[in-house]
């Protein structure tokens, strides 16, 4: 059988080469309306926000001799001996033996440190960490509300899903930082957790019922008939096929979340988003500073994208995922 001929747009390589041209005249673009706004490139600005050096001076607490004794440095002078906190990490400014006057500087040590983003990048991973487990956990609870037989649970769960579906992330937040947080004292990071947490659940939980209710009843009903109980059935049989239809959609709600927990640094927790605020109000330097902060968002995303990605495709070797 014949193959059908590409056409001149369908070729493979042809259409890399024109996307990149593409997102070349848009940057292009970009970086021309910049100058024509006379807006002062300041690249070399950001690079210390993520790491930086340091330099600690040691001052002398006292007058005296300087001088080393079993590996410690002190100040002798009449009415004794003074240690001073260092070690020979340090670059002494004076030799041993140098007469020393109090408040002189006699030893420096440049340290590299970590930046205000690379803080923020570890805020946003943990707190989008531990909003994942809790997402998880409120979805599959509150969808097996959803399909229970007992009509108070499913009502309990039908509120909480259309009130929390119903609303904006922003305001939950407010709402539950400034009424439930105070009510319970939680700290705001644990308020930041369990809003992101308790929406995304929601959404969540409308995903697996949804993925429950497309497995064939028939595969339930044929476990039961088996010997085997309804809870053994839908952990065993039921769930895992769910889990593996809905992979994708599962991996897309984790990326949203990890974008949407930028929101809670508008109750002052320093992730990414509020350390990308205070840089721009340190440097003036608003296009340098938000590229950069939505190239680290990119790259957590990415990578999340690129698991996922390789877990559909084990489980296509092991006969699909649906």
């Amino acid at each position: 059988m014949m193959s059908k001929k590409q056409s001149f747009a369908q070729n493979k390589t042809l259409g890399h080469i024109i996307a990149f041209m593409f997102y070349i005249a848009v940057g292009y673009f970009l970086y021309t309306a910049a100058t024509n706004m006379n807006y002062e490139w300041k690249w070399t600005s950001i690079p210390k926000y993520f790491v930086y050096t340091d330099t600690q001076n040691i001052t002398a607490p006292v007058g005296g001799v300087l001088k080393k004794e079993d590996g410690k440095y002190y100040i002798q002078n009449d009415d004794g001996k003074t240690f001073l906190n260092i070690d020979d990490s340090y670059k002494l400014e004076y030799k041993l033996g140098s007469d020393i006057y109090e408040f002189d500087f006699i030893a420096s040590k440049t340290v590299t440190k970590t930046g205000p983003v690379l803080w923020g990048l570890w805020v946003t991973l943990k707190i989008s960490f531990f909003a994942a487990i809790l997402t998880y956990l409120i979805g599959i609870i509150t969808a097996l509300m959803k399909l229970s037989s007992y009509v108070f649970l499913r009502d309990i769960a039908t509120v909480y899903i259309t009130i929390v579906r119903g609303t904006p992330l922003l305001v939950q937040i407010f709402l539950f930082y400034f009424i439930v947080a105070n009510i319970f004292e939680l700290d705001r990071f644990i308020a930041g957790v369990l809003s992101l947490g308790i929406f995304f659940g929601a959404y969540m939980a409308e995903i697996l019922r949804g993925a429950i209710q497309s497995i064939d009843k028939g595969q339930l009903e044929a476990a039961n008939s088996l010997g085997i109980s309804h809870f053994q059935a839908m952990r065993y049989i039921i769930f895992p096929q769910a889990l593996k239809r809905v992979l994708p959609t599962l991996v897309g709600e984790m990326i949203a979340l990890i974008k949407d927990s930028s929101l809670v640094s508008a109750i002052s927790i320093t992730d990414l988003t509020k350390v990308g605020r205070e840089i721009v109000a340190n440097t003036f330097s608003p296009f340098e500073t938000w590229i950069i902060i939505a190239l680290v968002y990119l790259s957590i995303t990415s990578i999340l994208s690129y698991l996922g990605h390789n877990l559909e495709k084990k489980f296509s070797k092991k006969g699909g995922i649906a």
